[in-house]
């Protein structure tokens, strides 16, 4: 046993041994050995990859305002341009063996089952490094990024497997590196950007980008994909479930409103995985992209699980309210001008006193100070906001959120009974939460405590052991297997499953009939 080994101390691997099920990790972060990474870089296209690399990975950590990022700035000069406060110390450094293992794959792979798992997939710091590259660089600098996570991983296939990260600024550019990704590299699993910012048209027109930069940073929106869109993504969803592929995201909103502190990393972080991977997720429902494609399976990472329980049961809650027969309750035209007018007879003289209306004069009245005034009533599907996800009763929104997502929630994550309160659930559901322990990033500063931490929600009573059982493996199998009956063949969660499977039992053989004489 290595000296390094903590195989015997850990909590988690203890825990582990008791279980009768594997254990699947959806989401540990790795970080790339950058000399080693941009030879590869170089190798494969050349040293302006390398240059690309190095400048959208500095824009990304180090947002600047006139030449100067936050830590060059004076309070005075944040103030006046408003610079968001980014992330900082986000990895485990005092924990040197934690550090070496993020970087290490070797390390990584003999450590796993000190961290109590059994398979892992990988999401490595440069995954997405591309989306910050210049149009013409972005797809080649995205493959050759690709490529050096395929190789450097695929002796570890049994136990790891790394994300290939697919950029969604043009679908039919998205759909040649997933084909790439899959049917080249041999990669199972993507992660994409849950959005991507755009210009809006009407001022870019005017104040064109290159003469204007600052108003380009902020004149634009986030094209969520699934709704009001200018591209077609049906095509690049088609080819996701043709070839198989489990998605995953983890798509945060720091910088929106409301999370935008100028000096408060906290204020900006908490809740904003949630609320990125929620304006995603309902961009796929409401687009009808998880109606037209049942098969889709889409991971939304380091959120939680509680807001997919909320957002279900408020999709539920407000369908039943504004279904199109619903909304008849709110239609102008269907209240009575005749009625409205006797009852103000009776009660709204003091109100009405000295002035005089038609009957169609009053309700117009009465209607302008509750409803908004516009130019037309909507028409057609202009009313149906339920209509593109074809919602007829609450089961189709069953179907069309809690099959299609699947919810990463952390090991000391304890809004987790939400996920699993199937009580409060619609339809007595409960939504898929699946193991994401995060580990590499600062909230696991030991990578033998979160396996074990999450038991710890079992032992206080909440969740129930069923409960654990499926956020730490039927529910990740269910969601890898789903999109891909043979994601696991070849690996150890096939050969646990083998071993965990009791031996068929000897059929009896049948009973021998015997003559008697009476």
């Amino acid at each position: 046993m290595s000296k390094y080994s903590r195989l015997s101390t850990s909590p988690s691997a203890a825990l582990k041994a008791k279980l009768d099920y594997p254990v699947i990790d959806t989401d540990i972060h790795t970080n790339d050995f950058t000399p080693d990474f941009e030879d590869y870089i170089a190798n494969y296209g050349g040293s302006k990859l390398v240059d690309e690399l190095r400048k959208a990975e500095f824009g990304r950590l180090n947002p600047k305002s006139e030449g100067k990022d936050w830590y060059q700035q004076t309070p005075e000069e944040r103030q006046y341009h408003r610079t968001l406060r980014s992330p900082w110390w986000a990895r485990v450094t005092k924990n040197t063996l934690d550090l070496a293992t993020y970087t290490l794959p070797s390390l990584l792979a003999e450590r796993l089952a000190e961290q109590g798992s059994d398979y892992s997939v990988l999401f490595p710091n440069n995954v997405l490094a591309a989306a910050g590259a210049s149009n013409e660089n972005r797809q080649a600098l995205q493959r050759a990024i690709n490529h050096y996570h395929a190789d450097l991983y695929r002796k570890y296939s049994d136990r790891l497997t790394p994300v290939a990260g697919i950029l969604l600024n043009d679908p039919k550019e998205a759909i040649e590196e997933l084909e790439f990704a899959v049917n080249t590299l041999g990669l199972k699993v993507i992660n994409i950007p849950g959005g991507v910012k755009r210009p809006i048209k009407a001022i870019a027109d005017k104040y064109p980008a290159d003469k204007y930069p600052e108003i380009a940073r902020y004149a634009s929106y986030i094209d969520f994909y699934g709704i009001d869109s200018e591209y077609d993504y049906d095509p690049f969803w088609a080819k996701v479930v043709e070839l198989g592929v489990p998605i995953a995201t983890h798509y945060g909103s720091q910088g929106w409103t409301g999370r935008s502190s100028i000096s408060n990393y906290m204020n900006n972080h908490i809740g904003h995985f949630a609320d990125g991977s929620e304006a995603f997720a309902k961009a796929l429902f409401f687009g009808g992209v998880t109606k037209r494609f049942p098969q889709l399976r889409v991971a939304l990472l380091e959120g939680g699980a509680d807001w997919g329980a909320h957002v279900y049961i408020h999709l539920v809650d407000r369908f039943l309210k504004r279904n199109l027969e619903g909304l008849k309750n709110y239609d102008p035209t269907e209240a009575n001008a005749d009625e409205l007018f006797d009852i103000f007879e009776k009660y709204g003289q003091e109100l009405t006193k000295g002035k005089s209306f038609t009957k169609e004069e009053l309700l117009q009245t009465v209607l302008g100070s509750s409803f908004l005034r516009h130019s037309r009533s909507p028409i057609g599907d202009e009313l149906e906001d339920f209509g593109k996800a074809g919602i007829e009763k609450i089961e189709d929104i069953r179907d069309q959120w809690v099959d299609n997502f699947f919810f990463g929630s952390e090991s000391d994550d304890r809004t987790i009974a939400a996920a699993f309160n199937d009580k409060a659930n619609p339809l007595g559901v409960k939504i898929n939460a699946i193991y994401s322990s995060d580990v590499g990033h600062w909230d696991v500063p030991d990578l033998t405590q979160p396996l074990a931490e999450s038991w710890s929600l079992v032992e206080e009573g909440v969740i129930t052991e069923a409960d654990f059982k499926a956020y730490v493996f039927s529910n990740p199998y269910k969601f890898y297997t789903q999109a891909n009956p043979n994601f696991f063949k070849g690996t150890q969660i096939e050969a646990k499953l083998n071993k965990y499977q009791p031996a068929p039992v000897a059929a009896k053989p049948a009973a021998q009939k015997v003559a008697v004489s009476v």
